[in-house]
């Protein structure tokens, strides 16, 4: 498949199916650029969506205690890690937290964002302007509908890979 951007574009296989992600660089291109480096160093494959609110959103992205055969793997304190790098220092724009809008998950610090994501599921506009929107999904939205709901999940669906697809044409 040709992507208009392959360096600024993400193939994410879940355990639902295939979806497609635009990166945003213009908007946030540290958040861009850390979602890229974990992707590249396949931190992400294996990791759990560990809380999935209907008509809100699917997270992911605890490369520590969500990733499934990691050293740190823990269904119980997914959610409440990050990767080894520094946390990120926010970059709030006016985009949208529209259907399909890929965000930063931060704690109450607004820059305390690490590795950990969320999908829209529904509009949340409620967000704008306090989490860093990073990416959109252009294919496979279905895909996402269909991750398991929970806070917390049990036997959660995850990451089988995700990938730039400048890295696999």
């Amino acid at each position: 498949m040709a992507y208009k951007d392959p360096e600024n574009t993400i193939l994410l296989e879940t355990t639902k199916g295939d979806v497609v992600i635009e990166l945003y660089p213009d908007l946030a291109p540290e958040h861009v650029n850390r979602i890229k480096e974990l992707a590249r160093e396949g931190a992400y494959d294996g990791v759990v969506f560990h809380r999935v609110i209907d008509g809100f959103m699917a997270q992911t992205g605890d490369v520590k205690f969500g990733k499934q055969g990691g050293i740190s793997f823990n269904p119980a304190r997914a959610g409440m890690g990050g990767s080894d790098k520094p946390d990120l220092k926010a970059e709030f724009s006016n985009a949208n937290h529209v259907r399909g809008a890929c965000s930063m998950a931060r704690s109450q610090n607004p820059n305390s964002a690490n590795s950990q994501f969320f999908i829209c599921f529904d509009d949340a506009g409620f967000l704008n302007r306090q989490y860093t929107v990073w990416g959109q999904v252009i294919e496979g939205m279905s895909n996402v509908d269909k991750i398991k709901r929970g806070e917390p999940v049990q036997d959660p669906d995850s990451i089988v890979s995700m990938r730039v697809a400048a890295d696999v044409e």
